[in-house]
């Protein structure tokens, strides 16, 4: 039987995860936002972004009290990358599960990209993106989508629009 032996970091990094889902959970903007550096990114599964611990913590204050008030995070951690010793990639799946669902919608899943830093406090989070899961796969050349684009792409050209 193989087993894996999990380092501290890994240990330390699933914590977090798990901590982060359940701050969302508990609806806890302050431990929500305890969990990311000072100078921290948060892109969300829409595009925007907020920039700052603070910023993280005052926009999950807001939807804990309205919009997600009552919702809970679950989800998976996929995996941990190290890049430096003291900086980690992790992919997570989550999604949100409002008080009145029993389930998750498959719609709603989204992936987390986080990059994690070791500070002189443990791992936080120093950047996170979160997208849907809608993949719709990559086209072969000669299939419909990529035969219609190739000639607009011809056409435009003739016609002298787009970019030169």
């Amino acid at each position: 039987m193989n087993t894996i032996t999990l380092t501290t970091d890994d240990t330390e990094i699933k914590n977090l995860f798990q901590a982060f889902m359940q701050a969302w959970t508990d609806n806890d903007a302050h431990a929500f936002g305890a969990l990311f550096t000072d100078d921290s990114d948060y892109v969300s599964y829409d595009g925007t972004i907020a920039r700052g611990r603070r910023q993280h913590q005052h926009n999950h204050d807001l939807l804990f009290r309205g919009v997600l008030a009552g919702s809970a995070l679950v989800g998976d951690l996929e995996s941990i990358r190290y890049v430096t010793p003291d900086v980690a990639i992790v992919y997570g799946t989550a999604s949100v599960l409002m008080p009145w669902r029993s389930k998750l919608p498959k719609r709603r899943l989204s992936r987390q990209t986080i990059v994690l830093v070791r500070t002189s406090t443990g791992w936080k989070i120093s950047a996170i993106h979160n997208g849907r899961v809608r993949p719709i796969g990559v086209p072969a050349p000669d299939a419909f989508p990529s035969r219609m684009s190739q000639l607009m792409s011809r056409i435009a050209r003739r016609l002298g629009l787009g970019r030169r």
